[in-house]
Formats: structure tokens, C-alpha cells, sequence
């Protein structure tokens, strides 16, 4: 597998378009989970900690993206959880890699997004795309000077999740190294 580049895939934005106009987006189904990280800022006992967090998943991503020529990677604060409440709803092995972070939403103090240092510390040379709503400029021009390896970062709109124009990016990138 390390022959392959790595897809680090963040859920919250390109698998749950959580700002999506449900139900404009065909194919996604809700759901009701009840992420550890997202329980923590509940109050205990709240209609939203009992209800849980609504999420829109689209069940074909999966088989979309396993058929792409990368290593999968969850670059999510659902970290762990990922495996087992995400990709079970949208047909992914429940045995992906996990980037563990060692502080969720800690401040960066060159304004970068908090995932992007250890994400490239994570990454440690290889090639990457990075899929995520919340990439800016300022984190692509940190990658470009900080990792010797070809790396694309894939901002998706939060409203749209991933689309089949991104999975032909995806797919022309990993065809171009």
C-alpha cells in the first residue's frame, strides 16, 4: 500500500454536506449518531445529546471511493469512530487508518487550520490529497513549502459534499504522479 499516495478524508463537509439544503441532494440518506466529541459539547440529557447529531451520508461513496488508486485515511475529529459509524452507512471497510490528533481545534499560531501541521508530520513524505471544507490559501501554500512530495488539497463546499467532478480530480491527480 505505501506505493500508493494517501487520501486523508475528512467527514464533516465532503462525505456529510452538512450545510446541505436536504432534500436537494439525491442519494443521501440522514442519520442520528452519536459521535463521542460532538456528545462532549451537549448538555447531558438535552433533546440534541439524546437526539443525537444529524448527519447526511451518501451510501455509494464508499464503493466510489475504494475504487480510486489511494491508501484511505480518516483525517477527521470523528477519528476512530469514523470506522465505525461512517463507514458501515457508506460501504467502506471499517478498518481504515486513523490520523490521530493530538489536540482537536488547538490554535495554530500562524492562522493555519489546526489539522494542518499534523497532518504533514502524519503524512511523513508521502504523496497525499487531502479532502476537507475547511482548507484555505494559507494551508496550501504551508504544504507546498513544507512537504517534498506532490500533494493536492481538495476543499469541498459543505453544502455540496463530494461530487463527480471531485472524483474526477482525484482520479486525474493520482494518474498525473
Amino acid at each position: 500500500m505505501k506505493d500508493r499516495p494517501l487520501l486523508l478524508l475528512d467527514v464533516d463537509g465532503p462525505l456529510n454536506p452538512y450545510f446541505a439544503r436536504f432534500p436537494r441532494l439525491r442519494g443521501y440518506t440522514t442519520h442520528r449518531l452519536h459521535p463521542a466529541n460532538w456528545l462532549s459539547r451537549q448538555t447531558p440529557g438535552s433533546r440534541a445529546h439524546r437526539r443525537g447529531l444529524r448527519i447526511y451520508l451518501h451510501p455509494g461513496h464508499g464503493a466510489r471511493l475504494s475504487a480510486l488508486p489511494y491508501e484511505l485515511v480518516w483525517a477527521t475529529t470523528w477519528m476512530h469512530e469514523a470506522n465505525h459509524m461512517i463507514a458501515p452507512v457508506i460501504g467502506l471497510p471499517d478498518a481504515l487508518p486513523v490520523i490521530e490528533w493530538p489536540e482537536l481545534f488547538a490554535k495554530d499560531p500562524d492562522g493555519l487550520y489546526w489539522k494542518t501541521r499534523p497532518l504533514l508530520k502524519w503524512a511523513a513524505g508521502r504523496p497525499f490529497v487531502w479532502v476537507d471544507d475547511m482548507i484555505t490559501d494559507l494551508d496550501t501554500a504551508y504544504v507546498a513549502a513544507h512537504h517534498d512530495a506532490p500533494a493536492l488539497l481538495l476543499r469541498i463546499h459543505p453544502r455540496n459534499g463530494l461530487r463527480k467532478a471531485d472524483f474526477a480530480t482525484l482520479t486525474r491527480w493520482a494518474e498525473h504522479l
